[in-house]
């Protein structure tokens, strides 16, 4: 059964950058369709990125598009998100999920209900 594991939260300076790392076990990532997902304070979660090895395939929520940036990494079995410039809005918890490769585009893949496997999340602070 696949699990997943994020890491890489902590406290940034506006402006500054990060590099969330979502590492799988008991299972390929790269047969999954992997997300990241974003949920600010008292605001539902919303997803940011997903990423797809066995199909090629990056997609990126318009708001992030030039900040953020998704890759796989198959010697870590992970999918990493780089987080440039970050922004007082791009706090709050990061979450990583996956499903099986059914759907992959736009607008399937940052729907939440759809995923079944989730991590516990990691939470971004962006505070001066």
């Amino acid at each position: 059964q696949l699990q997943l594991v994020e890491s890489g939260g902590g406290l940034v300076q506006p402006g500054g950058s990060l590099r969330l790392s979502c590492v799988g076990s008991g299972g390929n990532l790269d047969n999954f369709l992997i997300a990241w997902f974003h949920q600010a304070p008292g605001k539902e979660r919303e997803g940011v990125s997903c990423f797809s090895g066995g199909h090629g395939s990056t997609f990126y929520e318009d708001s992030v598009k030039g900040r953020f940036t998704i890759s796989g990494d198959n010697a870590k079995n992970a999918v990493h998100l780089d987080i440039n410039n970050l922004q007082a809005e791009d706090a709050g918890v990061y979450y990583c999920a996956a499903r099986p490769p059914i759907g992959v585009n736009q607008l399937m893949c940052f729907v939440a209900t759809m995923y079944d496997t989730w991590g516990q999340g990691t939470q971004v602070t962006v505070s001066s």
